[in-house]
């Protein structure tokens, strides 16, 4: 019985140390988006935009080169807000550019979930040169060859 409840309190203990939120970028996947859109901290002033008010496509032969690309942007104003990367599978990181209103970010960006069917969730990590952080919750719109 003093076996089982110190395996007992071990295993709790255990959970309550490895379960952390998403947002310290060192934390594993969440299996639920906190925010579902875009969320991005300039510095001094935080957007958000939520996922319905988002268009994502996934251009399978990229910009003709053969490398996938994804494109996220605001489907009433496309070139106000947008993401446009080659990370398009999970755990792949690569250069992108975000697009803030007039502000173009080269961000590091980096997977988090990725999918192969429309309507599947995608998590993007994003993190400018100044250490600026954002995260992009959205599920795909569209497949396009």
């Amino acid at each position: 019985m003093k076996n089982l409840f110190k395996t007992s309190l071990l295993i709790f203990i255990s959970i309550l140390l490895f379960s952390c939120d998403n947002d310290d970028g060192m934390a594993d996947n969440q299996n639920v988006c906190t925010y579902e859109g875009l969320t991005f901290f300039d510095g001094t002033t935080q957007t958000l935009i939520p996922e319905s008010q988002l268009t994502t496509e996934l251009f399978l032969n990229g910009s003709g080169n053969g490398i996938p690309e994804i494109e996220i942007y605001e489907t009433t104003n496309p070139g106000n807000i947008w993401l446009l990367t080659k990370a398009v599978t999970a755990n792949s990181s690569d250069g992108g550019t975000l697009g803030l209103g007039n502000t173009n970010y080269t961000v590091a960006v980096t997977c988090q979930r990725s999918g192969t069917a429309v309507g599947d969730e995608f998590r993007f990590d994003v993190v400018t040169a100044n250490g600026l952080e954002g995260e992009l919750c959205v599920v795909l719109d569209a497949i396009i060859p």
